[in-house]
């Protein structure tokens, strides 16, 4: 719950609450941020202030690199776990509003089993629990881009400046491929783990350059392409406008119908619009969230046969069945949490490989994303991660 406070009012809260913390401090679990991970991970050399420019610009300066976080995402823990041994070591509390799939989170529950002692600092539609973020006396709160956009978000970061916690933006959400290799450098520099972050950039740029390379020199003809977010048969179709599932869509050489019909990042398309757009590619993304609302299942820890049902269910819906995209076998569905990952990397490469098959026949996009949970990553995932139309409804 998010409770507003005059300035004064919220002085006394500030000071109570630290006090508190203080006095509990003996208390906290032990992941959370003094443990011996987070310190073994932090640089020997690290005593000298940090100067980190934010993905707004903003300079927040540290004097220490960060043991002790709050996740503005939770979801962000897989940026952190690319960057450290013991991700889960480092975060004190973490919003549930974006959290990590289940699949997912038994995995770094078997694996760091201190991540249910993290606390929750909020939910619901990006609120965020000042009072609880002040008990947990971070060292820095990481939020997203949409957190800085976001008009209410203003009176929590004043009390969290007045309460002497740096809040830090990053974002692989709004601006995927502009803003992920700034916000890793960002996280890299706040955890001094700037070596690994660098070999994330390194490795995910080497892979988006073979992309923008080819399609610059050989300008193809971009087909047009419609693509329905958290996908569900009963209700069509949610698209996006800018951002996001749009970035990966132009970055692999399509072009996507819902710049000119979405405003802002996401919205909604009518199906008799849909259908009069006629687009040669149809897209749609989904995950284990809408098992029970009867969408595409698709992601961490789902088997090949409950995707194809689902995906059968959805393509068969009035309307959609009968877009020329459908029939000629130009769909695909996409799990839907690239979205905000630089993991997205490998789903770009699989919808080059798509959009044009002889330009990047030699591309592997399986590969890729193997050998970026390999590399960077503590666990790996099984599961579908982008998968054809069913035989049957070819």
């Amino acid at each position: 719950m998010i409770r507003e406070f005059s300035p004064l009012c919220f002085k006394t809260l500030a000071a109570v609450a630290i006090g508190c913390a203080l006095l509990l401090a003996p208390t906290f679990p032990a992941n959370a941020g003094s443990s011996p991970a987070a310190a073994n991970e932090m640089q020997p050399d690290a005593k000298h202030d940090i100067e980190i420019v934010d993905i707004t610009g903003r300079k927040v300066t540290l004097s220490h690199p960060a043991s002790r976080v709050v996740l503005g995402d939770a979801r962000h823990i897989m940026e952190l776990a690319m960057l450290l041994d013991d991700p889960v070591a480092h975060i004190a509390g973490w919003r549930q509003d974006k959290s990590l799939d289940p699949a997912r989170y038994r995995l770094f529950a078997e694996k760091f089993p201190a991540i249910d002692d993290i606390a929750t600092v909020g939910a619901g539609n990006r609120q965020l629990s000042v009072e609880n973020v002040i008990a947990l006396q971070p060292d820095v709160v990481i939020l997203s881009l949409l957190d800085a956009e976001n008009p209410a978000t203003e009176v929590q970061l004043q009390q969290l400046s007045e309460a002497s916690i740096p809040v830090i933006f990053v974002d692989f959400f709004s601006h995927p491929i502009e803003n992920t290799e700034p916000s890793m450098a960002i996280l890299g520099q706040l955890f001094a783990a700037e070596q690994k972050a660098t070999e994330l950039i390194e490795f995910y740029n080497a892979h988006l350059d073979v992309i923008r390379d080819r399609i610059a020199q050989a300008n193809p003809e971009r087909p047009r392409v419609f693509i329905q977010v958290h996908a569900t048969p009963q209700r069509c179709c949610a698209s996006v406008g800018s951002g996001v599932f749009h970035d990966f869509i132009q970055a692999a050489g399509g072009y996507n119908l819902g710049q000119d019909n979405v405003p802002g990042i996401m919205g909604n398309i009518g199906l008799e619009n849909l259908i009069a757009l006629d687009p040669d590619f149809f897209l749609a993304t989904g995950g284990v969230h809408l098992r029970d609302r009867g969408g595409l299942v698709i992601g961490a820890g789902v088997s090949q046969d409950e995707t194809d049902r689902s995906f059968a269910q959805l393509l068969s819906a009035p309307g959609i069945a009968e877009l020329r995209a459908v029939k000629s076998g130009q769909v695909l569905g996409i799990w839907h949490l690239f979205n905000d990952s630089p993991m997205h990397i490998a789903l770009i490469e699989e919808l080059a490989k798509r959009f044009h098959p002889r330009l990047f026949a030699d591309l592997d996009p399986a590969a890729t994303l193997h050998d970026m949970q390999a590399r960077f990553s503590p666990i790996a995932s099984d599961g579908v991660w982008w998968s054809d139309a069913p035989a049957k409804v070819e």
